[in-house]
């Protein structure tokens, strides 16, 4: 089966989002939004929300940012303050990949789960020769629900172990971070009416019960690419009620969730996965006049925030200076001059951009991290 390619781009995963706080951020600026762009993100601890993409009226596609706060929702606009996203995929315009399925096709609608639905109709699409083998399905999907538990992303990072220590890599770690990310999030319920219980820790939104969602279907979601790392969890779906109400991340697999009616199903074969990440590296490493010159340079996609510089000396790293950058972006550099008064002989200066491994960086792109300059005065 011809498939006209389109690449699908994953800025950090799911799994580096829930073991600790992300440092690396993707501008909305640097997401395309012509034409049919299937994605979803999570903004920043500081400025918390999820994000759906939709279509809109002229064909191309609008950011929704669902607020943790009260499940509402709005659009986002370069420039307005929500625009840095830790974690975010997304496709180039995925018109062309396309397939849809007639919802009267789909058996079982409200008697077996969403993401079981999901993967039948993927199965009866592949059988009909109708849809081709791919690692990733994106999906647009209109719901209509009985009732529906969404949740809204507070702080991905409470509670959770470090991402980069070595028990937060660990299959434990992260089992047990899956398993706990949903607890840890605002929830809250849409129904025809008000369940009316006080102690209910869902809180009810209104009746909005139709739904625009886009999302994906992993084949592997131990990857914790767009799903969390659990082998169980292949759908993950964001929207906004069709009103424009509210929106967020759908919990379909919430006991309270009931799905009512399918009236649209699109589906998208991903197979071009791309990767974006950070890439610091220090250039131009020299020493003249007792004055340590270098600059920090942000080689990758990722914008980097909070970022370590140390400079050490005859690798005496109990004395070294330690320097912090509040953000560097993506393609920029920062030019630093530190004074440093060396004695006569030899040494040896050494400049490590994020010494404590905070960044995330491919290991094949970590040997630029650190200079090294010898000295004899």
């Amino acid at each position: 089966m011809a498939n006209p390619g389109v690449d699908f781009w994953v800025a950090n995963t799911i799994a580096d989002l829930i073991q600790g706080d992300v440092k690396e951020h993707l501008p909305l600026t640097a997401i395309p939004l012509n034409g049919d762009v299937l994605g979803m993100g999570t903004t920043t601890s500081i400025d918390n929300g999820e994000l759906s993409f939709l279509r809109n009226s002229s064909g191309n596609t609008t950011i929704w940012k669902c607020e943790a706060v009260d499940g509402g929702i709005r659009a986002l606009r370069p420039g307005d303050g929500s625009s840095h996203f830790p974690y975010v995929c997304f496709t180039a315009d995925a018109s062309a990949l396309e397939v849809l399925l007639d919802p009267v096709e789909l058996v079982g609608v409200g008697e077996q789960p969403l993401q079981m639905l999901v993967a039948a109709a993927i199965k009866q699409l592949q059988e009909q020769g109708r849809l081709a083998a791919a690692p990733i399905y994106g999906l647009r999907l209109e719901l209509e629900w009985q009732s529906l538990v969404i949740t809204v992303a507070s702080k991905l990072c409470m509670g959770q172990q470090r991402r980069n220590t070595a028990i937060a890599r660990s299959e434990t770690s992260e089992g047990t971070a899956a398993s706990s990310i949903y607890d840890l999030l605002q929830h809250y319920r849409l129904a025809p009416d008000d369940p009316g219980n006080g102690n209910d820790p869902v809180r009810y939104l209104g009746n909005s019960m139709e739904w625009d969602c886009c999302g994906f279907f992993d084949t592997n979601p131990s990857a914790g690419l767009v799903t969390i790392p659990n082998p169980d969890a292949h759908l993950h779906l964001h929207g906004c009620s069709s009103d424009l109400r509210y929106g967020g991340h759908l919990h379909h697999e919430h006991p309270g969730s009931c799905l009512k009616a399918v009236k649209r199903f699109a589906i998208y074969p991903l197979q071009q996965l791309q990767h974006l990440s950070s890439d610091l590296a220090i250039e131009a490493l020299s020493y003249n006049a007792a004055v340590a010159s270098f600059k920090v340079v942000n080689r990758g996609a990722m914008d980097v925030s909070d970022v370590g510089v140390a400079v050490v000396v005859n690798d005496c790293y109990s004395s070294h200076l330690f320097l912090r950058m509040p953000w560097l972006a993506a393609g920029a550099s920062e030019q630093f001059e530190v004074p440093l008064a060396l004695a006569s002989g030899s040494h040896c200066l050494e400049v490590i951009a994020d010494p404590e491994g905070q960044i995330i960086e491919p290991t094949n792109q970590q040997a630029n991290n650190r200079a090294r300059l010898d000295l004899t005065l």
